[in-house]
């Protein structure tokens, strides 16, 4: 087989790949088929495995590998973590990162993981960003900051010099306090602020405490430039990789770093598939010793005197929480300080792609190990950042509302997939990438409360946005006696003493289905997206991906949904690319409010619109340069030549409102026509097509766990034309023959928290679809109930109408299996609907199982004769470990600030109907 890798040109000669990651991508429908009903373990879920503390022996590593393939993993991610606070540790002495004893136990994981089948990748360092208690000088992170006084004049003030930098530093996540400060610079400027010439340089004095500050009649600030080096630590660093962050702009104290972790480890090539590190949280660091030099020779032109007048108040991760801080720029001088702002983010930019990422990549293949990354952060470019990456990475969150909402207002409400997933999977499919993983459902807001219907729900999405294998988030390293609920470092409790655990292999399987499949394909994507990376940075600096605190324009992402849900695919696009020539893989391209440009792109799209293509300017057409010494004149040159083909390069206003049908209006406007045509698309059912060379896939899903939606679906020529539709099922690994009607169309149902994998191929026979009935029928009152409650406990009760359980309040804080038992006579054959279930439910008649049903609806049959009625529901944890007010990890989730979760919903609310 061939290795998809090796055609990529990623790794050398003669690397190594682990099992089963490479693919040819050409598999015939049988042999795709067959890998989608038994999907290889390379395809199922990892977990991230927070090694806790690093309090880790052998005899648990060995357990906790062996629950994690029966729950259907197929490998993990080894992340050493701090021990989580509030808990107990039972006495077990954390062991050092690279330590002999550590290594030793890290050889032994690989050794067992290798034996059970399982795959690994191995974190670089600990926590984020990743540094060491051994770094020293410039081989620590570096920041500079501003902190302003308002002053009105006429005055005489004393700038101290210690107060200064007190207010200078920022509020991040994980101070350091070996750090070292310095005051680099002090003026004086009137606000509003309109030329460098009103700029009044106040010089500085070795080691002078107080400056007095002579200040004119009129509204002034002072200026202090503030510099922190070894500003910040390591966030939730293991013993021997915690303490101050590593410089990621010094190349050498980079690859120094990471040869002093292989050295010590040994070869590790067929051992581990990739090295990891997770996404660029670097607090804001902006500095290091020749950052002047390089902006000169990069640029043009000096930063110096720009440098206090482009810098922002800065917080938790650096990001920029508050644009109004600093002096008030006049319009003109804003123009100019936007520029220089962009000149040094697209400076920090390149000078992190060169001195942390190319090492990194290179370190990899030095290895002969496989690079996987979260390419993005706090000043990195969010789309080009991936290039070269052997595996890119992304994240899905579980959050309020998803669900349930889906805003329009703020993009997050309603979505599991971050902003970056889309720029990540575009980046990987203009490098042809297959594999694209996802640090998936992260949590920090619903923890103890995810049901596995939830879990689908965010995971899905995830797919939709361009992800195709998954690392859950997470898996904790902690002894089975530990106090309950355990060693709990992060999120979604994936964990044995989660009720829902035996029931886990029922998602992964199906999780691992879809990535069977994906990974085989190519994700289809005609249309291209331009953000204003250029402008955003102009406006507020480059912002901290996944979770920017601004959005430019804040309704950016829904561009990409409206045209998904819409029977289309996009991805996007970066300047970059465009200026080499990648747009003639697409037939549109979309601008989304861009104002500026660097004149060779527009030089490039140009050429996109004399050679057939067509451009949709949004919100605004592009009228000036991105940086500071290039021509606006340019740009607004071949914009003009642009606008001589009326009919393919068109502005277009952006919607208040519903960007969904502002995009199917286009559509009819100027016959962008899908490859599926949704006949009442709605916010929450999204899609996304793959191809391959003897097949067409179509997944859908419907994101709303309380509504399902009737659809009627028409195929474009090239997808049915000599193929044949079927449905592959997600759950059991069958497939079912459909038929279209006239014109190609498909009646097609989504649950409540659906989903169906549409493949279109030869395959002309085989069992046909049936589409689940109404559920129209008899109402089944009466229930006999047993509570069997994890904390041992068991409880009959009567319950004549069905109600959620939250309702009761006797089993309000109920956590565990509740089982529904009554006997009904039938006549003939009927179907059981078991209506609004929150949780796992499995129906067993007569002694007998029927299976297992853990999203959508829940639809049994039934036969003639006498039934006799066990349902099990499995429910979550978080509302008993709200009652648990003594146990502080269970409150600190559940019910300390930021994370005071409501009573959650559970059991069997019905109705339940007999079909």
């Amino acid at each position: 087989m061939a290795s998809g890798y090796a055609f990529q040109g990623v790794l050398p000669p003669g690397a190594v790949l682990p099992p089963r990651i490479a693919g040819d991508w050409t598999l015939s429908e049988e042999s795709l088929y067959k890998r989608f009903k038994d999907p290889a373990m390379a395809d199922r879920p990892f977990a991230r495995w927070w090694w806790n503390g690093d309090k880790i022996e052998k005899s648990e590593l060995a357990r906790e590998l062996r629950l994690l393939k029966a729950a259907g993993f197929g490998g993990v991610e080894i992340n050493p973590i701090a021990f989580p606070d509030r808990t107990a540790d039972m006495g077990i002495a954390s062991i050092d990162w690279l330590s002999p004893a550590w290594l030793e136990l890290l050889r032994f994981t690989l050794a067992e993981a290798a034996s059970l089948g399982m795959t690994c990748d191995l974190i670089v360092g600990s926590g984020w960003p990743f540094g060491a208690p051994w770094l020293d000088g410039d081989e620590r992170s570096r920041v500079r900051v501003i902190s302003t006084v308002k002053l009105e004049g006429p005055v005489d003030y004393s700038a101290v010099v210690a107060d200064l930098i007190k207010d200078a530093y920022p509020a991040i996540s994980a101070p350091f306090e070996g750090r070292v400060s310095k005051l680099i610079s002090l003026s004086l400027v009137p606000t509003p602020l309109n030329s460098l010439d009103d700029v009044k340089e106040i010089p500085l004095e070795p080691g002078k405490k107080t400056y007095r500050v002579s200040v004119p009649a009129g509204s002034h600030l002072l200026y202090g430039l503030v510099e922190f080096a070894g500003f910040s630590e390591v966030i939730n660093g293991a013993p021997g990789a915690n303490g101050p962050v590593l410089n990621h702009y010094n190349k050498d104290a980079v690859e120094k770093y990471l040869h002093r972790m292989s050295d010590a480890i040994g070869p590790l090539a067929g051992q581990i598939r990739c090295f990891f590190t997770d996404s660029l949280e670097l607090e804001g660091a902006n500095w290091c010793e020749d950052m002047e030099k390089e902006f000169l020779s990069r640029r043009g032109y000096a930063l110096k005197p720009y440098l206090p007048f482009i810098l922002y108040k800065t917080g938790s991760m650096g990001n920029n929480i508050d644009p109004e801080y600093g002096a008030r720029h006049g319009e003109v001088f804003r123009q100019l300080t936007g520029r220089v702002r962009y000149d040094f983010d697209l400076t920090k930019t390149e000078l992190l792609r060169e001195r942390f990422v190319g090492p990194f990549l290179a370190w990899c293949r030095e290895n002969k190990v496989l690079s996987r990354m979260q390419a993005y952060g706090r000043g990195y470019d969010p789309l080009d950042g991936s290039f070269g990456v052997d595996i890119p990475e992304g994240e899905t969150w579980i959050k309020a509302g998803l669900g349930t909402e889906m805003s329009e207002e703020d993009y997050r409400i309603g979505r599991a997939y971050t902003m970056i997933n889309k720029y990540i999977s575009s980046a990987a499919h203009l490098q042809g990438k297959k594999i694209v993983s996802c640090e998936e459902l992260t949590n920090t807001d619903r923890v103890f409360n995810e049901t596995l219907e939830l879990l689908k729900v965010g995971s899905d999405q995830s797919v939709i946005s361009g992800i195709t294998h998954a690392v859950f988030h997470g898996f904790n390293y902690g002894p089975r006696e530990a106090a309950f609920p355990g060693w709990v470092r992060y999120g979604t409790y994936f964990n044995e003493r989660n009720p829902w655990w035996p029931w886990l292999s029922h998602f992964t399987t199906y999780r691992a289905r879809l990535t069977a499949v994906f990974r085989e394909m190519t994700m289809y994507a005609g249309i291209a997206l331009l953000p204003p990376t250029a402008d955003t940075w102009n406006k507020y600096g480059a912002q901290n991906t996944p979770f920017p605190t601004l959005i430019h324009p804040a309704w950016q992402p829904l561009v990409w949904e409206a045209i998904h849900k819409n029977g289309d695919g996009c991805d996007y696009v970066s300047e970059r690319t465009i200026q080499a020539g990648r747009l003639k893989n697409y037939h549109t391209l979309f601008l989304i409010e861009v104002e500026s440009l660097s004149p060779a792109t527009a030089a490039a799209l140009y050429q996109f619109v004399a050679g057939g293509g067509r451009i949709f300017c949004v919100g605004s057409v592009p009228s000036k340069a991105e940086s500071l010494l290039k021509p606006d004149a340019e740009v607004r040159e071949w914009v003009e030549k642009m606008k001589g083909f009326k009919d393919r390069f068109v502005a277009v206003e952006k919607p208040a409102r519903d960007f969904i049908g502002w995009y199917r209006q286009l559509q009819q406007d100027y016959s962008l026509k899908p490859y599926v045509t949704i006949d009442r698309p709605n916010p929450f059912v999204n899609q996304v097509r793959y191809r391959s060379k003897h097949a067409e896939a179509i997944f859908l899903i419907n994101s709303n766990m309380e509504e399902g939606y009737n659809l009627e679906l028409s195929f474009a020529p090239e997808i049915t034309a000599g193929n044949y539709p079927w449905l592959w099922d997600l759950v059991t690994g069958e497939r079912f023959r459909q038929e279209l009607t006239t014109g190609s169309a498909l009646n097609l149902e989504l649950g409540p928290a659906d989903s169906k994998l549409i493949v279109f191929d030869k395959k002309k026979r085989g069992k046909g679809y049936s589409a689940m009935p109404a559920a129209k029928g008899d109402r089944i009152t009466g229930w006999s109930v047993e509570w069997q409650h994890i904390d041992g406990t068991n409880i009959r009760s009567e319950m004549v109408e069905l109600k959620d359980v939250k309702e009761v309040a006797a089993y309000a804080t109920f956590s565990g299996l509740i089982i529904y038992r009554k006997t009904i006579n039938l006549e003939s054959d009927k179907m059981l609907d078991l209506g609004k279930v929150y949780g796992v439910s499995e129906l067993s008649v007569n002694g007998v199982s029927k299976g297992v049903q853990w999203y959508g609806r829940r639809v049994f049959n039934l036969a003639k004769g006498e039934n006799r009625l066990e349902i099990t529901v499995t429910v979550t944890m978080g509302n008993y470990l709200k009652s648990l007010t003594k146990n502080p990890v269970a409150q600190y989730w559940t019910n300390e600030k930021k994370k005071d979760q409501p009573i959650q919903s559970m059991g069997m609310a019905g109705p339940v109907i007999m079909i």
